[in-house]
């Protein structure tokens, strides 16, 4: 039975903030959590990779493993920065490539991150994607002015629109694209969110069953089992997705500040 209680907890219970080392600066309480941790885990990785890359056969005429991996990462960003991003030249573009490339990978190792067991999701909390999402969605604003100046709120006010529509159509396009920044946090968090919640449902339920002593408990757990190992596999796929689906809006919506779209 404490077998049973033990996987019986709430699937929300993986997500739970834990404060690793508490710190308290004058009235501010500021603490080192697993979130922080985690983060800190992917960022060291990510400089591993990078530096056994680049330190450790570097530049060979034929790559190992590791090289053909991030050659791989770094053509498929540099490919999407490229298709996606209109109005500039190759060497404009290569502006923004560092930090489409960084997010995509930070993203992305964040999310297979959570897939080992007993890790921690970082992008399954909102305020995490939604700083994340805010920040570029300011940067991009910041492009667009730089670019146009104030003929970039142009954009909320199409060509050709009657008069009398323009103060109603001006306030839909501005909370439309207010809302752009709101949408991509929302949307990484909730999708990472549901499926580590779907996993841990039926691979619970699964666990409870194979744990009953009877052999009709035993089969009857055979069919959620096999559903949790095609989610798991299935969630995979999302992880991966997810992070580029983030980088392809982020290209998009760079690509509508330089534009005007």
């Amino acid at each position: 039975m404490n077998q049973i209680g033990l996987v019986a907890q709430s699937p929300l219970d993986q997500f739970e903030i834990v404060p690793l080392i508490p710190m308290n600066i004058g009235n501010f309480y500021f603490s080192f959590t697993n979130p922080s941790l985690f983060m800190l885990l992917t960022l060291g990785f990510f400089l591993l990779l990078i530096h056994f890359v680049t330190k450790k056969g570097g530049g060979n005429l034929v790559p190992n493993a590791w090289q053909s991996l991030v050659e791989l990462l770094y053509d498929f960003v540099l490919n999407l920065v490229k298709e996606q991003i209109g109005g500039l030249s190759g060497n404009v573009k290569q502006m923004f490539f560092p930090c489409i490339l960084v997010t995509f990978l930070f993203l992305l190792f964040c999310n297979l991150q959570g897939m080992i067991p007993y890790s921690f999701t970082v992008t399954s909390h909102f305020l995490i994607t939604l700083a994340l999402s805010f920040s570029i969605f300011i940067g991009i604003t910041i492009v667009g002015f730089q670019r146009h100046g104030l003929h970039f709120f142009s954009f909320l006010l199409p060509a050709g629109v009657p008069l009398p529509l323009a103060p109603f159509l001006v306030l839909l396009e501005l909370i439309s694209y207010c809302f752009r920044a709101l949408s991509l946090g929302i949307r990484l968090f909730a999708n990472m969110m549901a499926g580590h919640s779907l996993v841990k449902i039926l691979s619970g339920f699964a666990w409870t069953m194979l744990c009953m002593n009877e052999i009709f408990y035993f089969i009857g757990a055979l069919g959620p089992l096999f559903i949790v190992l095609a989610l798991t596999g299935l969630e995979l796929g999302v992880a991966i997705l997810q992070a580029y689906v983030f980088t392809i809006l982020i290209c998009i919506y760079l690509n509508d500040a330089i534009n005007l779209h």
